[in-house]
C-alpha cells in the first residue's frame, strides 16, 4: 500500500508539470498543444539517450533535455503559431496546426531512433532505465528512490519558481496582464509576441522536464507522450485552462486518482486495472458537466 501510494505522488507531480505546460500554452495563446505529445517524448529519450552514451547519472541530463523541448516550442511558434495568431486563427485551426507538427516530431523521434539502431547497434524501440535509479531508503518496507524526492521536490520549487516569476518580475506580471486582456496590455505597451514566445519556451521546458523525468518512473516506446497525454489534457481540465496553478492541481489530483484510486478499487474490480484510464477521463468529463472552468475557477469563486 505505502509503494502505491509513493508511485502515486510520483507520477502525480510528474503529470502536474506537464499540465501547467498545456495550461501555460492555452491560457495566454489559445492553442490546445497537442504537439506536447511528442515533447513528452522528446524529453524522455534525450535523457536516454545522452545517458546511454555518456553514463554517469540520467538525472544530470533531465535540464538538457528540458532545453531541447524549449528550443522545439519557440520554433514551433516563431514559425508556424505566430503567424496564424497574427491572422486570427481560431483555436481549432491551431489545435489541428499543433496536431500535425506533433506527427512530424513522433516521425523525426522514430527516424532517430532507427538511426541509433543501424549505425550506432543501440537498440531504443523499447527503453527502460528504472533500474539505474538505486533504492535510496526504506519505510516499513517500502522502496524509495531518487525519483520519489526529485519529482515532488521539483513540482513544488516549480511552483515556487513560476509564483515569483508572475508576481516579482516585470515580465512575469506582463504576462499575467496578456493572458487576462491582450488588447489592453497592447495598449499598455506591453509587447505581446515577446510574451508569447516566452510563454511557448517556457510550456516547451516543462514538457520536457516532465518527460525527461518520466524516463526514470516508467518504461517506454516513442509513444510514451501519446500514451499519457490524455492525463496530462484531463489535469489540464480538471485544474482550470486558465490558471497555471489550477493545471498544476489538476494534473496532481489526476495522478493520484489514476494510480492510487485504481489500487483500491482493484480490490473490488480486479478487472480494473486494465481500464484505468477511464478514471482521469471521468473526471474530465464530470469537470465539463458541473463546472467547466475548473478547480481553479472554484476556488476563484470562493
Amino acid at each position: 500500500m505505502l509503494a502505491i501510494l509513493f508511485s502515486s505522488i510520483t507520477y502525480a507531480a510528474i503529470l502536474a508539470i506537464g499540465c501547467a505546460s498545456i495550461t501555460l500554452l492555452y491560457a495566454s495563446t489559445r492553442t490546445f498543444n497537442f504537439a506536447h505529445a511528442s515533447m513528452v517524448s522528446w524529453g524522455f529519450y534525450v535523457v536516454f539517450i545522452l545517458y546511454r552514451f555518456f553514463g554517469y547519472t540520467p538525472y544530470i541530463y533531465i535540464p538538457i533535455a528540458s532545453v531541447v523541448t524549449a528550443v522545439f516550442a519557440i520554433l514551433i511558434y516563431l514559425l508556424i503559431i505566430r503567424r496564424l495568431l497574427n491572422l486570427g486563427a481560431s483555436e481549432i485551426t491551431l489545435m489541428m496546426v499543433t496536431l500535425g507538427i506533433d506527427l512530424i516530431l513522433f516521425a523525426i523521434l522514430n527516424m532517430v531512433v532507427d538511426i541509433l539502431k543501424r549505425n550506432f547497434g543501440v537498440d531504443a524501440t523499447k527503453i527502460n532505465i528504472v533500474l539505474s535509479d538505486p533504492i535510496i531508503a526504506r519505510i516499513w518496507g517500502a522502496p524509495i528512490k531518487y525519483i520519489h524526492i526529485v519529482s515532488i521536490v521539483t513540482a513544488i520549487v516549480l511552483v515556487i519558481l513560476l509564483h515569483i516569476f508572475l508576481t516579482r518580475t516585470n515580465l512575469g506580471i506582463a504576462m499575467r496582464a496578456s493572458i487576462e486582456n491582450p488588447t489592453l496590455a497592447s495598449i499598455l505597451g506591453i509587447d505581446i509576441n515577446i510574451v508569447y514566445a516566452l510563454s511557448w519556451f517556457i510550456g516547451g521546458l516543462l514538457a520536457g522536464l516532465s518527460g525527461g523525468l518520466l524516463v526514470l518512473f516508467m518504461e517506454g516506446t516513442t509513444t510514451i507522450g501519446f500514451d499519457s497525454v490524455v492525463y496530462y489534457f484531463a489535469g489540464s481540465i480538471v485544474g482550470g485552462l486558465y490558471s497555471i496553478y489550477g493545471g498544476l492541481l489538476g494534473g496532481a489530483l489526476v495522478g493520484v486518482s489514476e494510480r492510487f484510486l485504481t489500487f483500491l478499487l482493484s480490490y473490488w474490480i480486479p478487472d480494473i486495472i486494465a481500464y484505468r484510464f477511464a478514471i482521469p477521463m471521468m473526471m474530465l468529463v464530470v469537470t465539463l458537466l458541473i463546472y467547466p472552468k475548473g478547480l481553479a475557477g472554484l476556488v476563484r469563486r470562493i
